[in-house]
């Protein structure tokens, strides 16, 4: 039977045209999720200095002041007078992220917010405070009482742009949208970190904890006398009703961090 070469060259034709279209297809296909990075790992690559860093175009929001988070102990009065003691207070705040890195601990991070939030606006940018002092505290008898503090806060909006020598998920720069909140110099913009002496009722339990631990006398916790699940710094609330039932919080005073008498109102924090 004789071959038809014209036919069999026409076959090969088509099947060099199909497996030319199908690496044509391959090349343009589009990228899958395994090829775009996370926002951990671009800012990751930025704290190692792998890629090429910069936080371009910084916008400084209006400062305002944070929630009030307890900042000492608990000072207990089991007496039958007002007990008023001297409390050290500690407090630590940092900064929180849109894109969920922390700044403070991404080595580097920080000091390029910091450049470029200087360059644009000549003052300093931390991601991150701390402060200690003491404040008298007076506390009802039959009550509890703590200091709580407010910090002065700011966000400052930007880009990350990130630039690496060598294609990184199929390109050479990569941008990031961030809104950065952190702990802002006190007065900025007219707002002061306030400090405030909080108090409550005591509970039964704790009423109860009274009668066989230095009966008659103010205590507190740190001295152990009994066990308090209130230490710490957990979030209250200096806006509630002047004397609730027990565990209902009030505030006994008001003031800035330098001794500055404060008024403290419902939306302030």
């Amino acid at each position: 039977m004789p071959v038809n070469w014209s036919r069999l060259q026409g076959v090969r034709t088509l099947t060099l045209a199909a497996a030319a279209f199908g690496m044509v297809a391959a090349m343009a296909s589009p990228a899958t999720a395994d090829d775009t990075p996370t926002a951990k790992q671009i800012l990751a690559d930025c704290a190692s200095g792998v890629g090429k860093c910069t936080f371009n175009s910084p916008q400084l929001g209006k400062a305002y002041l944070g929630d009030f988070h307890r900042v000492s102990d608990t000072l207990y009065n089991c007496s039958a007078s007002p007990a008023t003691e001297s409390m050290t207070w500690t407090d630590s705040v940092s900064s929180s992220d849109s894109l969920g890195v922390s700044i403070a601990e991404g080595a580097g991070l920080e000091g390029i917010v910091n450049l470029s939030v200087t360059e644009t606006y000549d003052h300093t940018w931390t991601s991150e405070h701390s402060e200690e002092s003491s404040a008298t505290a007076t506390v009802e008898p039959g009550e509890i009482g703590w200091i709580a503090r407010a910090q002065v806060m700011q966000t400052v909006s930007g880009v990350w742009q990130t630039h690496y020598d060598d294609r990184h998920w199929g390109r050479y720069t990569w941008f990031l949208h961030d809104t950065i909140i952190g702990p802002a110099p006190n007065d900025t913009d007219g707002k002061q970190n306030v400090l405030v002496v909080m108090s409550r009722k005591m509970t039964e339990r704790e009423r109860q904890s009274c009668s066989g631990a230095r009966k008659g006398n103010a205590f507190d916790p740190a001295r152990p006398l009994m066990a308090s699940s209130a230490i710490g710094r957990l979030p209250v609330s200096p806006h509630r009703g002047s004397q609730g039932p027990a565990g209902q919080e009030r505030l006994l005073s008001a003031g800035t961090d330098d001794g500055r008498s404060a008024q403290v109102h419902p939306g302030d924090g």
